[in-house]
C-alpha cells in the first residue's frame, strides 16, 4: 500500500481548518486571555483625557488653594479624638534606627501620656508594675511604652514586636561619669 503525499496534507489542512473555526468561535463569545484584557485595560488609561474648558472662577479657586495653605493636623489614630497636649511637657527620645518618640506629661496628672509615634498622636493610660518602670497603653492600638531609668521602649502589643528601641532623652544620651569628681583613688 503506497501513501500518497496528499493524504498527510489533507489532513494537516483539517486540522488547521478546525482550529481556526475554534478560535473565532472563542473570539464571538467574548472570552479573551487575562494578559490581552489587562494590556487592553492600561492602554485605556494611557489614553489622555478629554479636558474641558476651565471658566474663570475655577481658575480663581485653584489660584486662592494655593496661595492659602492651611497648617498641618497631626494625624491620631482611627476616630479618636485628637488628645490634647496644653499644660504639658514635651520629652523627644531618639531611638536606635533614627526613629523619633515625643512624649508629652502632664505634670499635675501622671496617669496617662500623650505619645506621638510616626506623626499620629495617642493618649496611653498607666499601668501599675511591680518592677517600677513607668508602664503606659493604649488598649486601642495596642501600643506599650515602658520607661525606665536608662531609656524607653516602644512595643506593639498586637504584633507582638518592637517599634522602637534604645530610646534616649537628652539627659539620658549623656555619658556617665566613671568615677565622682571628688573621689580619689590612692
Amino acid at each position: 500500500m503506497a501513501i500518497t503525499l496528499k493524504q498527510p496534507l489533507a489532513a494537516c489542512a483539517l486540522a488547521l481548518a478546525a482550529a481556526s473555526l475554534c478560535a473565532s468561535a472563542s473570539g464571538a463569545t467574548g472570552d479573551t486571555h487575562p494578559k490581552a484584557s489587562k494590556v487592553l485595560k492600561q492602554k485605556e488609561k494611557a489614553k489622555p483625557a478629554k479636558h474641558k474648558k476651565e471658566n474663570k472662577k475655577d481658575k480663581k479657586d485653584k489660584k486662592d488653594a494655593k496661595t492659602h495653605k492651611e497648617e498641618p493636623k497631626p494625624d491620631v489614630a482611627d476616630d479618636e479624638p485628637i488628645p490634647d497636649v496644653t499644660d504639658t511637657t514635651l520629652t523627644e527620645f531618639s531611638c536606635e534606627l533614627n526613629n523619633k518618640v515625643s512624649v508629652y506629661r502632664n505634670l499635675m496628672d501622671d496617669s496617662y501620656i500623650i505619645l506621638r509615634w510616626q506623626n499620629h498622636l495617642r493618649r496611653m493610660e498607666k499601668v501599675g508594675t511591680t518592677t517600677g518602670a513607668r508602664r503606659y497603653e493604649s488598649a486601642k492600638t495596642g501600643l506599650v511604652w515602658i520607661g525606665i531609668p536608662s531609656k524607653g521602649i516602644l512595643l506593639d502589643s498586637k504584633q507582638n514586636r518592637q517599634l522602637a528601641n534604645e530610646c534616649k532623652d537628652a539627659e539620658q544620651a549623656k555619658p556617665a561619669m566613671a568615677a565622682a569628681p571628688g573621689d580619689k583613688t590612692s
